[in-house]
C-alpha cells in the first residue's frame, strides 16, 4: 500500500527543487511541470487593489496551478508561491548579485515576513488556496560579510526573494525565526497534506 492513491503524480506548478523535494520527501510521486504565467501582471493587478502580500501569494500560487491544469486534463496540480514583506514593501527575487546585495542591505538588523501559499486545482478549477507565514529576523551584517555569503551562496542568492536560502547557506544571515520550516521554505507541507487528504489523494 502506498500513500498516494491517484494513478497519476502530483503536478507541481513550480521549478522549485526544493518544492519538489519536500513532497518526495513526504512520499508523495511528484511531476514537476513549471507554470507559464506572467507574475508581475498578476501582482500588479492585485496590489492595484490593495492586496497584501499574503493575498498575493495565495493569489500566485492558484494562478499557477489553474494553468497548469489547463494542460493536464483530470490531473491534480499543486502551485506555490511566495512574497516577502519589509512593513510596506515587497521584495521579489533578485535578478543578480548587485540586486541581492542591496535586498540583503535593506533587511540587515531588521524582521520581515514570509508568505507562503500553495494550492490545489483540476481542470482549471482552484479547489483550495493556503497561505502561511513565518517571521524572520536578520542579524546585523557587516559589508565584508554580505559580500562572503554571496560568494558562498553563488546563484542560489538568485533563487528566493530577500536573497536566501534558509535552507542552505542563508541560515546563516538569521538570529531568530518564528513560523513553520516549511512554510519558510516556500511550501506549507502540512496544510496541503490535509487539503490532500479531504481530496481523496492521499491516505486518510
Amino acid at each position: 500500500m502506498t500513500l498516494w492513491t491517484l494513478p497519476h503524480p502530483l503536478a507541481l506548478a513550480s521549478k522549485s527543487a526544493i518544492r519538489a523535494s519536500i513532497l518526495t520527501g513526504a512520499g508523495l510521486p511528484v511531476e514537476t511541470r513549471p507554470a507559464d504565467i506572467d507574475e508581475r501582471a498578476v501582482e500588479a493587478e492585485l496590489t492595484g487593489d490593495g492586496a497584501s502580500p499574503a493575498n498575493v501569494a495565495g493569489a500566485l500560487a492558484a494562478a499557477k496551478a489553474v494553468e497548469v491544469s489547463l494542460h493536464l486534463p483530470g490531473r491534480l496540480v499543486a502551485g506555490a508561491d511566495q512574497t516577502l514583506a519589509l512593513g510596506s514593501e515587497r521584495f521579489t527575487k533578485p535578478s543578480d548579485r548587485e540586486a541581492g546585495r542591496r535586498q540583503l542591505e535593506r533587511l540587515s538588523g531588521r524582521s520581515h515576513v514570509l508568505s507562503s501559499g500553495v494550492a490545489l486545482a483540476i481542470d482549471g478549477v482552484a479547489l483550495w488556496t493556503e497561505v502561511e507565514q513565518a517571521r524572520l529576523t536578520m542579524r546585523t551584517l557587516s559589508p565584508a560579510f554580505i559580500e562572503a555569503y554571496l560568494d558562498a551562496a553563488g546563484d542560489g542568492a538568485r533563487l528566493s526573494v530577500g536573497g536566501y536560502q534558509f535552507e542552505g547557506v542563508g541560515a546563516h544571515l538569521f538570529e531568530a525565526v518564528e513560523g513553520d520550516f516549511f512554510t519558510i521554505l516556500g511550501l506549507p507541507l502540512l496544510p496541503l497534506l490535509a487539503a490532500l487528504r479531504r481530496a481523496g489523494a492521499v491516505a486518510a
